[in-house]
């Protein structure tokens, strides 16, 4: 994939180009011919370039590679001046990047009124980033908004998100769970990653790793990102390598409190001590987190759903007269400042 990513930033960086010239090897002439034109009029109706009339077909020869491979491929192309894009250009570029005819359609549909150079050259970063075709039609269906973004702010960052690592491939979860990342501000995700690095001292390879396995991380409070790691590393004993590994950090506090403080109360669970000892056997992170409800009654806590509904409302109004009283606590102090002001 890296390679054809390679090669599709090759030739994407001559765009616009005559395709016209291409064929796509596995076609016969007469299904190309057909596809080519069906396609062609599909374009027309949602392109608003104006002046790109559609044009009669014309039968390219054959590339000397074979498609699998593609090594050759920028060998194939006559024409490297920088030539208005046509409807040619779109559908024969789609389809040497790999995109299925129904692909082709797909895309076509996602966002009428796209500029056809606008789309090849915002669905080339995506496949250059490493991500195959149907993860890209599926990114693009979800959030439309993408074609629509500035190419040099798309270029920008692209390079950004490969200097985090989320690149050869590694994007695609991201995309699909968080396809904001090429939206959102660039400071917002930078605070993000300045909190797993600096806050919680995860290692570079291990903030990668955590964007990659956890992409919802980037919609978190920078503040309430933190909390969540303190409490995993200090109230339960979890070491960075280990909450890299359970994808500890896309689940809510809410959800790891309740499990893990009623296992607590139930004796199931015990912080370990500075040598990381305990006096009972700790259950594994994924047969707390990584498991339905019912599954960790059972099998993890050995308790009735009763009995946890009732303490889930019991630590539910704890955790109130908690902030009830760490605001009482603010106020009076702020009292306090004042009064020595007057003084």
């Amino acid at each position: 994939m890296a390679a054809l990513g390679r090669q599709v930033f090759d030739w994407h960086r001559l765009t616009p180009l005559t395709w016209a010239l291409l064929t796509r090897p596995t076609r016969q002439p007469g299904e190309q011919k057909r596809t080519t034109a069906f396609l062609l009029r599909k374009l027309m109706t949602v392109s608003n370039g104006g002046g790109l009339e559609e044009s009669s077909f014309v039968e390219p020869p054959k590339c000397a590679q074979k498609a699998e491979h593609r090594t050759g491929l920028t060998q194939c192309l006559l024409e490297k001046q920088r030539t208005p894009v046509s409807q040619e250009n779109v559908v024969s570029s789609l389809l040497y990047m790999g995109f299925s005819d129904v692909h082709v359609n797909e895309l076509l549909s996602i966002q009428p009124g796209t500029h056809p150079q606008q789309m090849l050259d915002i669905i080339s970063e995506l496949v250059l980033l490493g991500l195959n075709p149907e993860p890209v039609c599926v990114a693009l269906k979800k959030s439309p908004q993408l074609l629509k973004l500035p190419v040099m702010q798309m270029k920008k960052r692209s390079s950004y998100l490969r200097k985090l690592g989320l690149g050869e491939g590694k994007l695609k979860r991201v995309l699909y769970c968080c396809p904001e990342i090429f939206t959102m501000r660039q400071r917002d995700i930078e605070v993000i990653v300045g909190v797993l690095k600096e806050k919680c001292l995860f290692t570079i390879k291990q903030v990668t790793e955590i964007l990659h396995r956890c992409p919802y991380v980037l919609r978190e409070d920078p503040g309430e990102l933190e909390y969540k790691f303190q409490y995993a590393y200090f109230r339960m004993g979890i070491k960075h390598v280990d909450i890299v590994k359970t994808d500890f950090l896309q689940y809510s506090m809410t959800k790891t409190k309740q499990r893990h403080v009623f296992l607590e109360r139930l004796g199931r669970y015990q912080t370990p001590d500075k040598n990381g000892q305990t006096q009972v056997p700790n259950p594994l992170l994924k047969d707390i987190l990584r498991v339905s409800e019912a599954e960790f009654l059972a099998r993890t806590a050995v308790s009735s759903a009763e009995e946890f509904e009732v303490f889930k409302k019991l630590l539910a109004r704890e955790e109130e007269e908690s902030e009830g009283c760490m605001a009482d606590e603010e106020e009076e102090e702020e009292e306090d400042r004042e009064e020595e002001q007057e003084l």
